[in-house]
């Protein structure tokens, strides 16, 4: 009963006003620290700052915490093979595997109180998931291997390089399938049409301008990647550990594809007001930058103002201006699935 009655609370926070929800939120917390933990899955410390957030929440509400870290999928698994022996409270999955874990019925709602800065695409109606951060296709260009005026700012502009382009293994890396997903989009195709983002890749691969190296933090050190297609926090994580001055990272300005990741709340967590506090701190301005500070691109980033070294971590707003999020799920996952083997049959066999 107690657990339900504090379901309602929270539930009407908004509704009830600033005052009622400063009620419910000072409620949360109380019963957050009744449950002092809070146990996570696929939250580890060095991705997009999730340590930052631990420390706060172990420092402010006296929460401990631990962390298993695994796949998206791995991760809907145990919570629906643990049910009411759940070891897990709260985990972080890519944004196709929200719907899915819902749909699983291993989740329980929680709507933080910035709920509203939240793009509708971005969220489930009911709460059952939203993206803290987002993750949009960009360029890695390594600039002492490609000259300032041979630099490419968008897709049309690879057609005419000379360097070689890296895009990783596109039967195996959602990085690698979105990239060419956004491509196709710059050459006004969509996530039931990649054709137009096949094509460049083939043209590339007749051009011997396909890289075979998979874009990772060793082959850009080593000097293996010239022109990288990576998610941005990826990029920019990648630039800053080895050389901010050596690396360019950008998003192409004719078309890009902005995905994210989701907390999802453990329909049978042992600590669920932990939980739901854990998931109203990330989504607080504090929370937020946190994960900028990981690199990560808040979901709310322009509702924020940023500390200027923080911001520095990312790229301006402005570039993201042609990115779109992914329209229809649900196609897009049909269409990567078959991606793979088009990947082998009309781009890779042009290497041969």
């Amino acid at each position: 009963m107690k657990k339900l009655f504090m379901a309602s609370l929270l539930g009407s926070a908004i509704a009830f006003g600033t005052s009622a929800m400063a009620q419910d939120l000072k409620a949360l917390e109380d019963a957050a620290r009744k449950e002092g933990a809070v146990n996570s899955v696929g939250m580890p410390d060095a991705w997009a700052n999730w340590k930052g957030t631990w420390d706060v929440l172990a420092k402010k509400y006296g929460l401990k915490h631990s962390d298993t870290d695994m796949s998206s999928a791995q991760e809907i698994a145990k919570f629906d093979a643990e049910k009411d022996n759940a070891s897990a409270d709260i985990g972080d999955v890519g944004a196709a595997f929200g719907p899915i874990a819902v749909a699983k019925g291993v989740t329980q709602p929680y709507k933080p109180s910035t709920w509203d800065q939240v793009p509708t695409w971005a969220k489930d109606a009911d709460g059952h998931w939203a993206l803290a951060y987002t993750g949009t296709i960009a360029f890695i260009i390594n600039k002492d291997l490609v000259k300032e005026g041979e630099r490419p700012k968008t897709w049309h502009d690879l057609e005419k390089g000379k360097y070689k382009v890296a895009i990783g293994d596109v039967g195996t890396a959602a990085q690698a399938a979105n990239g060419v997903l956004a491509a196709a989009i710059a050459y006004k195709g969509d996530e039931s049409n990649i054709e137009p983002g096949l094509q460049l890749f083939t043209k590339l691969a007749q051009q011997k301008r396909l890289s075979l190296a998979n874009p990772t933090i060793q082959t850009l050190e080593k000097g293996e990647v010239e022109v990288g297609v990576v998610w941005d926090f990826n990029g920019l994580s990648y630039r800053d550990q080895i050389d901010p001055k050596r690396f360019e990272v950008l998003i192409p300005s004719d078309g890009s594809i902005t995905s994210g990741y989701t907390t999802i709340i453990n329909k049978y967590a042992k600590h669920p007001n932990a939980a739901k506090l854990a998931r109203e701190y990330i989504f607080s301005d504090a929370g937020q930058t946190n994960l900028a500070i990981g690199h990560a691109r808040p979901i709310r980033a322009e509702h924020l103002k940023l500390p200027a070294d923080v911001q520095a971590k990312l790229l301006p707003n402005e570039q993201y201006q042609a990115a779109q999020p992914i329209k229809n799920a649900e196609v897009w996952e049909t269409t990567s699935k078959a991606l793979p083997q088009k990947w082998q049959e009309q781009v890779i066999i042009e290497m041969e």
